[in-house]
């Protein structure tokens, strides 16, 4: 099992994570592509990246909204898997469009 991250390190953590906030013991957020088909790939590269990483994110999709929720069920919090999973969806949504800011 992943150990939980210290307060000090997810709000560290979160300053490297454009679009991704905390919300109690998740991070969140919200991606628009530019287009559905272009939020669907993006779910669908995020889906094949969570397999690899056995680590499944919560996701909502409206048109070419997504909402995110990651959190480590068994570790009942904020692993680093959570934060290197979101660094991955980041890198996923630039490729298909999404301006992140920095």
């Amino acid at each position: 099992m992943s150990r939980l991250l210290t307060e000090e390190e997810i709000e560290r953590q979160l300053e490297g994570l454009p679009l991704w906030s905390r919300e109690g013991d998740a991070i969140v957020a919200t991606i628009e592509a530019p287009d559905f088909p272009a939020a669907i790939r993006i779910v669908a590269e995020a889906a094949e990246v969570a397999e690899e990483m056995n680590h499944h994110p919560d996701i909502d999709i409206r048109w070419r909204t997504t909402c995110w929720l990651l959190t480590t069920h068994d570790a009942g919090g904020l692993t680093q898997l959570d934060i290197e999973q979101a660094h991955r969806i980041i890198e996923i949504a630039r490729r298909h469009g999404v301006t992140v800011g920095e």
